[in-house]
């Protein structure tokens, strides 16, 4: 049967994950008919909850598992996919510090083993790569300053390879490199997103700031630890951080070579101590003291991305307010403590 030239057919790795899921889900709203979204996850971080198997029950959806470090595994995948979301990722603060020789090695085999595929498959489709604003963290650390808003053309540092914190970076800068001259190789459509902090319901445990605050917060822990405390940071709700994502892969602006890089971030900047006051006020909470502490070795002490070059490619706006963001992911963790083995 000849497929119909207005069907998407769409994959995502690490469509259990975080970014994943949401991004599904914007998609199947976006487009209710004409879609076939194929998810791949091997569930070593992603989560099979009910959340997740509600989406499975669309028909529209398919589900893979597969280990993205084994080349054979892409034999499942098939072909003729319109556009391609990069996503799946070894990522979490803890896992950079306590295995980050299974990060490098996890992020760049399957990227590897993705474009391979995708060149081979996939001629005429769109590649998205998410990449990190941890790509030039190192560069304020080395240079002392970088522009505030920070621009996507700035220098991309790892300034300490000693540092496992850089483990994560240095697979999303590399990651660059490589899908860069691909698609410049094989004259394929692609795309760089650097997430700035995206953040909602659903996004994990531990190692994530808002995350922690909220599983913090549910258990009244007093006194009250802040890592980092006058780090500056701006928080962008998942599902603005999603249609964002489509928005560029949609926008024949972003089909040209070279390719685009693009950040993804709002553009309220606060500290992590204000982000904290936040949610004790969102929440009706406050500890009677707070613990500050520095920031873990290697973070980046301010941090604003300029977002003008996705405004000019999309319109995009943000649309969910930090207090309604907050709130809404709160509720979520509320309900969802992590169980304990």
């Amino acid at each position: 049967m000849k497929k119909d030239n207005k069907m998407k057919k769409i994959l995502i790795t690490g469509g259990a994950g975080f970014i994943g899921f949401f991004l599904a889900k914007e998609l199947l709203k976006s487009d209710p008919k004409d879609l076939e979204l194929v998810l791949v996850d091997n569930f070593k971080r992603g989560r099979k909850d009910e959340d997740f198997d509600l989406l499975l029950k669309d028909k529209r959806v398919t589900l893979i598992n597969a280990d993205l470090t084994d080349p054979e595994s892409y034999k499942q995948f098939g072909n003729g996919y319109t556009h391609v979301y990069h996503l799946a990722a070894m990522n979490g603060t803890k896992l950079f510090y306590e295995m980050p020789h299974e990060v490098l090695r996890i992020n760049t085999l399957s990227l590897i083993y993705m474009l391979e595929w995708f060149r081979k498959e996939n001629a005429d489709g769109k590649f998205c790569f998410t990449s990190s604003n941890e790509a030039y963290a190192g560069g304020l650390n080395s240079f002392g300053v970088l522009p505030i808003p920070t621009p996507e053309k700035v220098p991309l540092v790892i300034d300490d390879p000693y540092n496992s914190r850089w483990s994560y970076a240095s697979t999303k800068l590399v990651g660059e490199l490589f899908v860069i001259h691909y698609a410049k190789a094989y004259n394929f459509k692609a795309l760089l997103v650097r997430p700035h902090n995206f953040y909602g319901p659903r996004a994990g445990y531990g190692g994530h700031v808002i995350p922690d605050f909220c599983e913090r917060i549910r258990d009244q822990v007093d006194p009250f630890p802040i890592y980092g405390a006058d780090d500056t940071r701006t928080f962008c709700f998942i599902t603005d951080a999603v249609r964002a994502m489509i928005m560029l892969m949609d926008s024949p602006k972003t089909d040209a070579q070279p390719i685009e890089t693009v950040h993804i971030g709002d553009t309220e900047e606060i500290t992590i101590k204000q982000l904290a006051d936040k949610l004790f006020v969102t929440t009706g909470w406050k500890p009677k003291s707070l613990d500050i502490k520095n920031g873990p070795e290697g973070s980046v002490k301010r941090r604003l991305a300029d977002i003008s070059k996705l405004q000019a490619l999309t319109g995009w706006k943000p649309e969910v307010s930090l207090e309604e963001g907050l709130r809404t992911t709160y509720e979520w963790y509320k309900a969802h403590p992590l169980k304990k083995s």
